[in-house]
């Protein structure tokens, strides 16, 4: 069973080099390979649900920035080593805030329309599976740029 998520077809596809060069590392010859997922079913399984696992840790330990959008709200988080920090923005009207020219109109005519916040919190699992249900429920890694910006328009303390 994975940790993660078994890799798709597409992407195993994608990673055909680096899942030959893991099959070699674990001494896993092609011949063996071909053997195993005719003859041995499960553990051909188990060896692609522990490709997976290294695949997706490598990837999730990389990130750095998260964010998650909407029509109504921008979150913008920072994934550190022990914590992560959410930048956030709501606007109580419906508009669409990906529209540059609306969120603009709604900031010169209705600034108390939007809502600017920031918070932090420690990490409820290990970081990687934290990060990694975060872009299951929709988040996308980012370059952190949103996040900067978000924390341009915090409001003084």
């Amino acid at each position: 069973m994975p940790k993660y998520r078994l890799l798709t077809q597409d992407e195993l596809n994608e990673l055909e080099q680096e899942f030959i060069n893991y099959l070699v590392v674990n001494g896993i010859t092609a011949e063996d390979w071909e053997d195993i997922k005719k003859n041995k079913q499960e553990r051909a399984e188990e060896v692609l649900a522990l490709f997976s696992d290294v695949i997706f840790e490598g990837v999730m330990r990389k990130i750095k920035f998260l964010d998650n959008k909407s029509p109504q709200s921008l979150k913008s988080f920072q994934c550190l080593a022990d914590k992560i920090v959410l930048v956030g923005l709501d606007v109580s009207t419906t508009i669409n805030l990906l529209d540059v020219k609306q969120f603009q109109q709604i900031l010169d005519q209705s600034p108390n329309d939007v809502k600017v916040y920031n918070t932090e919190k420690k990490y409820s699992k290990t970081r990687e599976l934290e990060l990694f249900d975060m872009i299951d429920k929709g988040c996308e890694i980012s370059d952190g740029i949103l996040f900067k910006n978000l924390c341009l328009v915090l409001p003084n303390n």
